[in-house]
């Protein structure tokens, strides 16, 4: 039985008619998930301290656990398993569907006879997903989600059967607010689980084999147990699902929580079943604990976007990571690594990537992603550094959110329009525009923002497409308002900005 690193699911159905005194379980930490993208130190630490308390559970059940610990060989997991098959000599092979391609291929090719079971932590099977999607032109979230409501009944209303609580199946306008001048106010602490001895020797392993690395380990409080999960779940709900709703896309900085949950590590490890996040939120709108409007922004994620991008990677890979529908052909600016730039915006989000390897949704999509959108990097290398940098990352949900929905790679599998904004939309959702050297509000000159500059020239260059949308017409018809003279000097002021970086 082969449990992978994001599959430490206590219901597991790789437990289904297992024997422990007859079957055995077969775990390993190698290099190559590490190091084939540049893994923050906090992504790799996550994943090696749950395995190895997921390691000491079973054994403390009495399941043998044939456990490989990281060292410095650069051996692959497919290589470590066909040595597994070898020494141990299996009558069979089984393994709980991977959530990467990559990952699973490469397991397939040196155990051909893998029996590969469904994923019962996910609320849409793959074949589920691959079935919704038969005959349809264009998929969106907003009817899959609703789809999923009904065929779960979350969220329902008690009275009227098959409508949505409410009578309204998203309340998203209502959940776009931002801070205002005198921002946020006082938050409650977002502090995690501190780390225990185990975990504390694999930051210590973790310091020791890949000090190159980028991020620090000093803030690490992500659970790493199920336990741990439920006490970060129970701290979210009582703190900060009342007031998530409203202010889940503004940023603030120095507050990298905000009213966000912090569940996705422990959603994407499985330590934490969605169902159980999904109830207890919506138990808590039921006692009147928060409002509607909340506790169906945090849902839609869940049981939403979360299926929705899972459904799509399955349904399109391995062609997905190189869709490039737009031509992008730019390199990843070098400040992505170290966060050394004057805009401050992306100074203040990629230095607290690196710093605890997270951001939430409107940081990554509208900060880093918007960015690098509009510069025109190639969507992979987007892509990898996403991987890379955030704790959560996993290719599934990670790989479509990057090149679909925020490098509009896929050409509109996942979302009928690429996510464009000028400066200004920073400046209203954040502060991060006050005491910056650019201003938000120009698009040419010395304090010319950047973002503002790029943005005009990103619907410049793609004029011919953007013009065909209609969900991108308002922004086509204010960019006919430029003066020819206006257009040109943008396409001057962008060309000179991609050669200074």
């Amino acid at each position: 039985m082969v449990i992978l690193g994001d599959q430490l699911d206590r219901e597991s159905p790789l437990f289904s008619g297992a024997d422990p005194a007859r079957d055995c379980i077969w775990m390993a930490e190698v290099r190559e998930e590490a190091t084939h993208v540049w893994s923050h130190k906090a992504r790799i630490a996550v994943f090696l301290s749950a395995m190895r308390h997921f390691r000491d559970e079973l054994r403390a059940q009495g399941w043998k656990v044939e456990y490989r610990e990281l060292d410095e060989r650069p051996a692959s997991l497919a290589e470590e398993l066909h040595g597994a098959i070898g020494r141990l000599r299996p009558e069979r092979v089984r393994v709980v569907e991977p959530g990467e391609y990559r990952l699973e291929q490469s397991l397939r090719a040196v155990c051909p006879e893998l029996d590969v079971l469904t994923d019962t932590h996910f609320l849409c099977t793959r074949q589920g997903f691959r079935e919704y999607a038969k005959g349809r032109g264009q998929m969106r979230l907003e009817f899959f989600y609703r789809e999923m409501r009904k065929r779960h009944g979350v969220l329902m209303d008690t009275v009227m059967t098959g409508k949505p609580e409410g009578g309204e199946w998203n309340y998203d306008a209502e959940n776009r607010g931002a801070f205002g001048k005198k921002g946020p106010g006082l938050i409650p602490a977002a502090s995690g689980p501190p780390p225990d001895l185990l975990t504390r020797q694999v930051i210590a392993r973790v310091e020791e084999i890949f000090p190159g690395h980028p991020g620090q380990l000093r803030h690490f409080d992500l659970p790493v147990t199920p336990a741990e999960a439920e006490q970060v779940l129970e701290d979210f709900l009582s703190h900060r699902l009342p007031m998530f709703g409203e202010f889940q896309d503004a940023m603030w900085t120095d507050q990298p929580w905000l009213y966000h949950s912090r569940l996705s590590v422990a959603l994407n490890l499985k330590l934490l079943h969605p169902r159980r996040a999904i109830t207890a939120a919506e138990e808590r709108y039921r006692a009147g604990k928060a409002s509607l409007a909340a506790v169906e922004g945090f849902i839609r994620q869940i049981l939403g976007w979360r299926e929705f991008v899972r459904g799509l990677y399955w349904l399109h890979m391995p062609g997905y990571l190189e869709m490039n529908a737009l031509g992008a052909q730019e390199k990843l600016p070098a400040f992505y690594w170290t966060g050394e730039t004057e805009m401050r915006c992306l100074r203040e989000v990629v230095g607290q990537t690196l710093e605890y390897g997270y951001a939430h949704h409107i940081q990554r999509l509208m900060v880093t992603g918007l960015f690098a959108l509009l510069l025109g990097v190639r969507p992979r290398l987007v892509h990898e550094w996403y991987l890379a940098v955030y704790v959560d990352a996993v290719e599934w949900v990670e790989l479509p959110n990057t090149i679909g929905m925020s490098q509009f790679g896929d050409g509109g599998i996942m979302g009928s329009k690429p996510y464009v904004a000028s400066g200004k939309y920073i400046q209203r959702m954040s502060n991060y525009c006050a005491g910056c050297r650019y201003d938000p509000a120009l698009s040419t000159g010395p304090k010319a923002c950047p973002f503002t500059t790029l943005y005009w020239d990103f619907l410049m260059r793609h004029e011919e497409r953007l013009r065909a949308n209609p969900r991108m017409i308002m922004q086509v018809r204010n960019m006919d308002r430029l003066r020819p003279e206006q257009k040109a000097l943008i396409q001057v002021q962008a060309e000179s900005f991609r050669r200074s970086l």
